[in-house]
């Protein structure tokens, strides 16, 4: 096991280029590698609505489980992408970790085991991805696998500055709204607005998921936003914004800024990472994408925005009696 010493630190850039096809590869490795992960913490942790118990969360190195109730123990599972490492920490100052480089799942899945085991945690967990076509136990996967640390790096950078925004567009609601977290089944940063009222039965069908997962996520209206780096209705990175159920007249809605987009196959509006990246305020055009198309799913929708929206919230502000 080694030290927490960085191997090599992309120069900090708020919006750093992430084109998907130079790291497509490594990108599905940390997919699946995220995977193994977050089945840990799903075994180990109540559920709670909408799947929110089993995500991971962006912190200033990388990522992480939070804290995971393991029997006796407290554990926390990180991805260090400044020291390239994967650490366990678990109360009584155990701590062990192992390096993220080129590797299989399988190995990668076998020392996570030896690692949990190592510190006292428990490695016994779900062995096969989800949502994912034709999954192969992770175990079994012994497909090579490469490691861009540099690549990954830029990927954690960009996840910072969108969690920023994210994390902002969440405290203009006042209604049930998502934590700002990591799906690793479809591998993207997501917030979520509930208008509070029941949805139809989704049908499910997502593949290597059940279909009661899938409806009880979706068992309320929701309008939700997100971030894929890439492998999502356009292979490159991208924010999405779709409704469910979806409002009559969704697809014709008028979205910002102007290079977003509604893509009829995947029912979703969409805007493209570099129009972002590129924008004179980065920031805002994010943020104006986000609330356009809440704006479009909640009127359409019949949302009750008189008492469920809010202006932004901002540190030491607390709310003014008058939202209640």
């Amino acid at each position: 096991m080694s030290e927490l010493q960085p191997k090599s630190v992309t120069p900090t850039v708020a919006w750093p280029e992430i084109p998907f096809d130079a790291w497509r590869e490594t990108c599905q490795a940390l997919h699946l590698f995220t995977q193994v992960v977050g089945k840990y913490r799903l075994a180990r942790t109540p559920w709670v609505n909408h799947s929110w118990h089993a995500t991971l969360y962006v912190t200033p190195r990388g990522l992480t489980t939070g804290l995971v109730q393991d029997g006796e123990l407290a554990v926390e599972v990180k991805f260090d992408f400044v020291a390239q490492q994967l650490v366990v920490e678990a109360t009584g100052g155990r701590q062990a970790d192992f390096a993220l480089e080129p590797m299989c799942v399988a190995d990668f899945h076998g020392r996570f085991l030896t690692t949990l085991k190592s510190v006292g945690a428990t490695p016994t967990f779900h062995g096969r991805p989800n949502e994912l076509p034709d999954p192969v136990a992770f175990r079994e996967d012994r497909q090579d696998r490469p490691w861009d640390g540099e690549a990954v790096q830029r990927f954690h950078r960009a996840l910072v500055s969108i969690d920023r925004v994210f994390q902002e567009f969440r405290t203009s609601f006042l209604g049930k709204v998502s934590p700002v977290h990591l799906f690793w089944g479809s591998f993207d940063l997501a917030v979520t607005r509930f208008s509070g009222r029941p949805a139809p039965l989704h049908p499910g069908g997502i593949p290597a998921l059940p279909d009661e997962v899938t409806q009880e996520a979706y068992s309320h209206e929701v309008s939700s936003a997100g971030f894929w780096p890439g492998g999502g209705p356009v292979d490159a990175p991208a924010f999405y914004s779709y409704a469910y159920p979806t409002p009559d007249g969704f697809g014709a809605g008028r979205v910002q800024p102007a290079e977003a987009y509604f893509d009829t196959a995947a029912g979703e509006f969409i805007l493209p990472y570099d129009a972002v990246r590129q924008a004179a305020d980065p920031h805002a055009a994010l943020l104006s994408f986000l609330q356009s198309s809440y704006e479009v799913a909640a009127d359409l929708g019949a949302w009750e925005r008189t008492t469920l929206d809010c202006p932004n919230g901002k540190p030491l502000v607390p709310r003014p009696l008058t939202l209640r």
